[in-house]
């Protein structure tokens, strides 16, 4: 066994509210032997401990990205990119140029176009076919929850005025001639595009896309993720990384239970996400739960809200109580994590009644189901959040200033102004987990503390603050991405805290933030430590180990 690895004179934060802040550590094997102060850290680490000098650096935990989707997030960064395309101009040239580099790829695929980029908010077919004609684009929008195609891939999809609406999504029509217009909304774009998608991508392709978020999430300081909508395909490039040792990155996942229009469907998805739970429980690869998508997303009006949007119109949920209550009652039976996507606060209502009739139906039980997103909710339902012991996972890149425009449009009152109320959460006594929801935003996680703890632009740094009164604090901020997110994926033994026992997995940044939060946008993550393994790693080389005798606490300084 490797001789014990010691890092002195830095800034520990540790997320551990028993001692918050230390100096030192030693790395044991995958675990952290001791935290605490220098003297102490070498006396425990010995005389064979190679030692690093941190130089006075910030070193945290690894971020725990609270709700993420990993492959997605690697084959986002292989297609175009659009959330900072300000208008359709902008996004025909970067789609066109995309195709033009790529002239043998059977089609163009991209993420991120916003609403407000658009004439009128609304996503053509034609629009996109004055860029790439003959070949069939397929573009996501940001918030993943609607995709646009032009007319090639229309065709490819076999997508006609006849095409029937799936059930909890829509396929968009010209008014006059019922032919559908390019843009397929909610469970439209699963029901009838992701299929062929998935058949059109090969092993290779996962792979190579998860190894790029692998390598994003470790270079950014992410040492461990829950992975928030699992399906067969990105569960086998898992554990095809897992099984051949390219998988460092910790992953927690929630199977997605799909809306269809058969309940004993549900129930028999419910059954495999126990069964691959029950086979899938390593140190980097858990299947912990399921998620269910009750309700659709603010910026297309789909989000299930009590009230109407500016425009006097609303939308239902993707899942009805009636439904949901029964597979969510079956998945607690079996003992997984439920989690609810809810972003109006009617979903977050009916989500918080399936819990609810899930304890009275199975009786009391250890239970950490969350709710997703909870982008507005009323407050009577925060308080019940708190009473029931859910989590709320939120995700502060959301409230980036520079996407509310049309957020804020869409609501059109003071429901706006207490949008993402974070603080809100947690004076009830809920428990707040932070993550990015990656690809719908960038995926490093000193932006969304930046965000959390400004409730300023991380892509926009100059734009003025939306509801400053709504930030938290830097230390709560990373806490709520650490701890409290390990915690809520039931990995508080191992991950989220720099404490003695738990796994060493920790970051050093080469800024200190926690002075002045604008250093969370220029800070580079100078080391990634997952398991004791150094990954990311720009620090200088370790001291010699140092020799015993009388004085072996005596330590030089040296380069």
């Amino acid at each position: 066994m490797d001789d014990p690895v010691l890092y002195t004179n830095g800034r520990l934060f540790t997320s551990d509210p028993e001692r918050p802040w230390a100096e030192a550590l030693v790395v044991d094997g995958d675990r952290l032997a001791y935290v605490g102060d220098d003297a102490s850290a070498r006396a425990h680490a010995g005389p064979g401990a190679a030692e690093f000098d941190l130089g006075g650096r910030v070193v945290l935990p690894g971020f725990v990205d609270g709700h993420a989707h990993v492959l997605k997030t690697g084959e986002a960064q292989l297609g175009v990119q659009l959330t900072d395309a300000a208008d359709l101009a902008e996004i025909r040239r970067r789609v066109r140029a995309w195709a033009d580099g790529r002239p043998d790829a059977p089609r163009v695929l991209g993420r991120g176009w916003l609403y407000d980029a658009l004439p009128g908010g609304e996503p053509a077919r034609w629009m996109l076919d004055e860029a790439v004609p003959d070949r069939p684009v397929y573009l996501e929008a940001n918030d993943s929850h609607s995709m646009w195609l032009n007319s090639a891939a229309l065709a490819e999809a076999g997508v006609t005025r006849d095409t029937p609406d799936p059930v909890g999504g829509r396929v968009a029509r010209d008014p006059e001639t019922g032919e559908p217009t390019g843009h397929l909304i909610e469970t439209a774009a699963d029901a009838l595009v992701l299929p062929l998608l998935h058949k059109a991508t090969t092993d290779d392709d996962r792979d190579r896309a998860l190894a790029a978020a692998v390598r994003g999430y470790l270079s950014s300081g992410v040492t461990g993720a829950v992975d928030m909508g699992l399906d067969e395909p990105a569960l086998a490039a898992l554990v095809r990384a897992e099984r051949s040792g390219r998988l460092p990155l910790r992953v927690a996942g929630h199977w997605l239970v799909q809306r269809g229009g058969d309940p004993d469907g549900h129930l028999a998805q419910v059954r495999r996400a126990a069964e691959l739970a029950a086979t899938h429980r390593s140190g980097r690869l858990r299947v912990t739960g399921v998620k269910f998508i009750v309700d659709g997303v603010i910026d297309g009006c789909t989000a299930a809200m009590r009230d109407p949007y500016a425009d006097g119109g609303n939308a239902d949920p993707i899942w009805d109580a009636d439904v949901l209550a029964p597979a969510v009652a079956a998945a607690d039976a079996a003992g997984l994590q439920v989690a609810l996507h809810a972003i109006g606060d009617a979903a977050v209502r009916i989500a918080l009644d399936a819990i609810e009739h899930a304890g009275r139906v199975n009786g009391p039980r250890p239970r950490r189901h969350r709710i997703e997103h909870l982008e507005y909710a009323a407050q009577e339902d925060i308080e019940r959040l708190a009473r029931l012991g859910v989590t709320a996972s939120m995700q502060p890149v959301h409230a980036d200033p520079a996407i509310r425009a049309n957020w804020n449009a869409m609501l059109g009152d003071a429901r706006a102004e207490n949008g993402f109320a974070w603080p809100a959460m947690t004076a009830a006594g809920a428990r707040l987990a932070f993550g990015t929801d990656a690809p719908t935003a960038p995926h490093p996680p000193l932006p969304n503390m930046f965000v959390a703890s400004t409730r300023r632009s991380a892509l926009v740094p100059g734009l003025p603050a939306m509801e400053p009164h709504l930030a938290v604090p830097v230390a709560e901020a990373i806490v709520h991405g650490t701890a409290d997110s390990a915690w809520a994926c039931r990995a508080e033994h191992d991950q989220g805290r720099l404490r003695a026992g738990l796994l060493a997995d920790f970051i050093v940044l080469d800024r200190d933030p926690f002075g002045d939060p604008d250093a969370l946008l220029g800070s580079d993550v100078l080391l990634t430590v997952v398991g004791g393994r150094r990954h990311v790693d720009r620090l200088a080389q370790p001291r010699p180990a140092r020799a015993a005798g009388p004085n072996r606490n005596a330590v030089k300084e040296g380069p």
